[in-house]
């Protein structure tokens, strides 16, 4: 896999209103680059806008330097794979059958599995470590539980990129710590970019390569962890009161340094 996910020059946001503007961002093979910023910054929007599901206002999405607009449906289906907040309420239907509807832009339009679509989604189930309810109506787990069988559906689709907006939302913090490993060994063992929303600051450097802060409607910093999530940053994008910013943001790392042995 080589797929790279690029913006340039991009603005984002609803019915011609830009909520988040001029963004230049790469996410490359084996990646995980983490977004973050106060809520209504514009995270979700553009994700949503990477991923076609919202029409850029200008400026272009680019994977592997063709344009995103002018890939087929089904061909982007097969590269970028977006998992959101949003979660279905099937009848009827069990976490494995639920992962193997992710195989969609394989079946056709008649949708019938093969015996290798099976034994993907038996992959997919293994990789997010939920064998053990494969078998369970998707509507009766708990919510950390279809977190990791949307994971395992989008992976059903053999992405090259993976978008997730807000993936450890409302989940307890051994789910968060499990569910983020998942995705990072996801990015380094099969060489997938990631791209990813997150509020809980304190998880971030454990979890990602990159960090872009957003904030006043822009990409307002992009780098390592420890270049952007600094007390000055806290500050001014996140409103914590002045001189309270450093110490904060020393805990986030110590915290993290030790996530990190679990979050690998």
């Amino acid at each position: 896999m080589s797929t790279e996910l690029k913006t340039r020059i991009l603005d984002a946001g609803y019915d011609g209103k830009i909520v988040i503007g001029d963004v230049n961002l790469q996410v490359k093979p084996g990646e995980v680059l983490a977004l973050i910023g106060p809520n209504g910054a514009g995270k979700s929007t553009l994700l949503r806008t990477v991923t076609s599901q919202l029409p850029e206002i200008h400026g272009t999405v680019f994977l592997s330097e063709k344009r995103i607009q002018e890939i087929e449906r089904t061909e982007l289906a097969r590269k970028m794979a977006l998992v959101t907040t949003e979660r279905p309420r099937p009848e009827w239907m069990t976490c494995r059958e639920m992962v193997a509807a992710g195989r969609y832009p394989y079946t056709g339009k008649l949708g019938i599995l093969s015996d290798a679509d099976w034994q993907i989604a038996e992959e997919a189930l293994r990789i997010v470590q939920g064998e053990a309810f494969g078998d369970a109506d998707y509507n009766r787990i708990s919510d950390g539980q279809r977190q990791r069988i949307m994971l395992a559906r989008a992976l059903c689709q053999e992405p090259e990129v993976l978008v997730l907006d807000e993936p450890t939302s409302f989940l307890d913090i051994q789910f968060k710590m499990d569910l983020l490993s998942v995705i990072r060994r996801i990015a380094k063992q099969k060489k997938i970019g990631v791209i990813l929303s997150m509020h809980e600051l304190e998880f971030v450097p454990a979890v990602a390569d990159r960090v872009a802060c957003i904030g006043g409607g822009r990409v307002a910093c992009l780098g390592t962890p420890e270049e952007v999530i600094t007390g000055r940053n806290l500050e001014q994008f996140f409103g914590l009161q002045k001189d309270a910013g450093e110490e904060v943001a020393r805990g986030i790392h110590e915290y993290a340094q030790a996530l990190r042995k679990w979050i690998r």
